[in-house]
């Protein structure tokens, strides 16, 4: 299968980030509820030369991948997905996934990215296992996960604190057989 099918499916594509993505990603990292779901870092606002800044760390990383998920038919960044923490000797890496444009929410874009992002994993970066983490609080995210394939496999107990209350961190793993042995991703 060439990359290009890879990353393409019928609702979105995994592409590079462009230049002009900067702007739209950097209204994202300064909205506090996209910031509370993508990470567990204190949701702390970005400027666009912070944004930038993060993204060519990525760009120059080895231990990871970026991209943009882009709306089909507009060309839109709604969204961000990749790898992070690779371990290329054990084949692991964590994915990441966080659909930035609010009205792109509950659509089936974040479901098809993730799915062309495992297929990515498995099939073009030979990975072994795939893992993420999601918060308590993140149902929405959790039932997505669990819907496609990824195990419950531990609890991180009241790793964050947010609005004065502790959350769990669930940790989630999905493996190549697992994969391999699912008639419909």
């Amino acid at each position: 299968m060439a990359i290009n099918n890879l990353l393409k499916g019928s609702k979105v594509n995994l592409e590079s980030i462009k230049k002009q993505d900067s702007s739209s990603i950097e209204r994202w990292f300064n909205d506090i509820g996209f910031l509370r779901n993508y990470d567990v870092v204190p949701a702390f606002p970005k400027t666009q030369g912070d944004v930038e800044e993060m993204l060519l760390e990525y760009k120059n990383s080895n231990e990871s991948y970026i991209f943009s998920i882009r709306e089909n038919e507009t060309d839109q960044i709604i969204g961000l997905c990749g790898f992070e923490n690779i371990l290329w000797n054990n084949q692991n890496a964590v994915l990441y996934i966080g659909i930035g444009e609010e009205d792109s929410r509950g659509k089936g874009y974040g479901k098809e990215a993730i799915k062309l992002l495992i297929q990515f994993g498995f099939e073009e970066l030979n990975f072994h296992r795939i893992q993420l983490n999601v918060l308590e609080y993140n149902k929405k995210a959790i039932n997505l996960y669990e819907k496609i394939g990824f195990k419950k496999e531990g609890v991180y107990r009241e790793y964050i604190y947010r609005s004065g209350k502790r959350y769990d961190m669930y940790l989630y793993g999905f493996l190549r057989e697992e994969y391999n042995n699912k008639n419909e991703l």
